[in-house]
C-alpha cells in the first residue's frame, strides 16, 4: 500500500482528492472574505444612518439653525458624536 491519496488502495487514485479539497479550500477563503466585505460595509453604513437619524444629531442640527453654534462648531460636534 503506497499511502492514503495514490498508488495501489489509495482515496481517488492520482491525487483527485487532494485537487477537490484545494479547490474547496480556496472557495471557503473567498466566500469568507465577500461575506466579511459585506458585513463591515453593511455596519458602517448602519452606523451613519443611525447617527444622521439620532436624537443628538437632530439636536445638533436644531442648534445649527437657530444660529447658536457656528459651522466649525456643528461640523466638531458632529464629528465627536459619530
Amino acid at each position: 500500500m503506497c499511502g492514503w491519496f495514490g498508488g495501489p488502495g489509495g482515496w481517488f487514485g492520482g491525487g483527485i482528492f487532494m485537487m477537490l479539497s484545494m479547490i474547496l479550500f480556496w472557495v471557503l477563503i473567498i466566500w469568507g472574505g465577500v461575506v466579511l466585505a459585506r458585513r463591515l460595509s453593511r455596519s458602517s453604513h448602519c452606523d451613519r444612518l443611525a447617527m444622521e437619524s439620532g436624537p443628538a444629531y437632530e439636536i445638533l442640527k436644531e442648534r445649527y439653525a437657530k444660529g447658536e453654534i457656528t459651522r466649525d462648531e456643528f461640523e466638531q460636534i458632529k464629528k465627536d458624536i459619530q
